[in-house]
């Protein structure tokens, strides 16, 4: 099942949603203005749009009869929560896998990364 941050990285996926994305952190707009700095039609931004606004990445609101988009905090919150979660648990993971591997070197007496013992001198070759 997908979480609301992981909705918004993957909705963030395509470049032109990435593309229209970062046009609205820079401030809000409307769907002519973001179509005038973008090789796509005006319908093209409005389903890309409407795919953001369902991530939860976006809002709009009415402005006479032009709807203004930008940017919504909580997706991009979710989505920096969802990172964070990711994060942790790689890291929690990475530190298991490091200390298996620490007390599998002790109780078989190898340090060295192809079994040899490590012990703190460096024999020159000849």
């Amino acid at each position: 099942m997908a979480t609301y941050g992981s909705d918004g990285i993957a909705a963030l996926g395509d470049a032109t949603r990435r593309a229209i994305f970062e046009s609205l952190a820079r401030g809000p707009k409307s769907v002519g203005q973001l179509a005038a700095e973008l090789p796509v039609s005006r319908p093209a931004v409005s389903q890309h749009l409407r795919v953001l606004k369902n991530a939860g990445l976006v809002r709009d609101h009415a402005d006479g009869t032009r709807r203004i988009y930008e940017i919504q905090a909580g997706g991009v919150q979710a989505i920096h929560v969802y990172l964070d979660q990711m994060w942790s648990q790689a890291m929690a993971a990475f530190q298991a896998e490091a200390e298996r591997i620490s007390r599998s070197q002790l109780t078989t007496g190898r340090t060295g990364p192809h079994g040899a013992a490590n012990t703190g001198t460096h024999q020159e070759e000849k």
